[in-house]
């Protein structure tokens, strides 16, 4: 068991506190979300290319104290990966567990790109579903990285994905070992907005879909998070704001997140990646969670960068 926080002296009650990061290590590009009665976190080992050949995951009753679960899956069972797996992307459909992933930063005529996985339980262990990439070519100058499939309101399955400043969505087939085109017949949409680099995420809230995204380079102090808002998951998604980036009084480069809504509860928590003040080295990112919160028009207020982090209602 790791905790995160501290224990502190309330009369005579023991307090668990939360702190920023939730877990020890360099991980980066965390995938959020609630199985079950426990949240679960999946990130990027935040290491040089060659070291990035495996996955670890952590889950947690509370946002306090997580469990480890190591190597999840890795590139022993991942054949196509050499390195750089990056970004999970989690879901659940008919009690299997799915996870997605890029891998070998990979460039037009190169193997790699967006892999699936599937498991009984989820923290695994994955086994890769269709043995090669679900998408290994270049289509609209998007690099086929940083994959976030999204549930729509009537069950369909879609999937953001996309690097190097553009943004692709597709469909997929009933078992996701494939895309299949859009009722136009159009296999993969470009729905890239303005300022974007990387890091797509969405979710519906009072029946408006937030689409957000990362923005400048994962390396310097300009990465940040900026959101649309729109009534489809086709779009337009025309900027709003940015709602996350560094404080330099906290950490710089936050950025690449996800968001955790508590089920049955108007309460949101944002998890996301950052640089510590006193770290030059481009891989020594860590784990955050704050509070994410709402004005009356529904648009996100900015999100505050903490040390102290979060405590989550604990699930049913």
């Amino acid at each position: 068991m790791i905790r995160s926080g501290l224990l502190v002296a309330v009369g005579f009650l023991a307090v668990a506190l939360a702190r920023n990061p939730v877990f020890p290590g360099w991980y980066a590009d965390p995938e959020g979300i609630v199985y079950g009665n426990r949240y679960f976190i999946f990130p990027t080992y935040s290491a040089p290319f060659g070291e990035q050949t495996f996955f670890d995951a952590f889950s947690s009753p509370d946002l306090v104290n997580w469990t480890k679960h190591s190597r999840i899956i890795d590139n022993n069972e991942v054949k196509w990966a050499v390195g750089g797996m990056w970004a999970p992307s989690v879901f659940e459909h008919d009690g299997k567990y799915y996870f997605l992933w890029g891998a070998n930063n990979v460039h037009e005529g190169e193997i790699g790109g967006i892999g699936i996985a599937v498991a009984d339980r989820p923290e695994g262990p994955y086994k890769d579903l269709i043995g090669e990439p679900l998408i290994n070519d270049i289509i609209n100058g998007a690099q086929p990285i940083d994959q976030f499939v999204f549930r729509d309101a009537d069950g369909q399955y879609y999937m953001f994905y996309g690097g190097w400043g553009h943004c692709n969505l597709v469909k997929f087939n009933q078992n996701f070992t494939a895309i299949v085109p859009f009722p136009d017949g159009e296999l993969v949409k470009e729905v890239t907005p303005q300022d974007y680099t990387e890091g797509p995420f969405m979710f519906i809230r009072n029946g408006t879909y937030y689409f957000m995204w990362s923005e400048g380079v994962w390396t310097g102090p300009d990465y940040r998070v900026a959101y649309a808002m729109s009534d489809s998951v086709f779009g337009p998604f025309t900027r709003i704001a940015t709602i996350l980036e560094q404080d330099d009084n906290v950490a710089r480069g936050a950025g690449h997140h996800s968001v955790i809504k508590v089920p049955n509860d108007e309460k949101y928590f944002i998890v996301y990646h950052r640089r510590p003040l006193n770290e030059t080295d481009m891989d020594h990112r860590e784990t955050c969670i704050e509070e994410m919160n709402f004005n009356a028009d529904g648009t996100i207020q900015p999100v505050r960068l903490t040390n102290d982090g979060v405590t989550g209602p604990l699930l049913p």
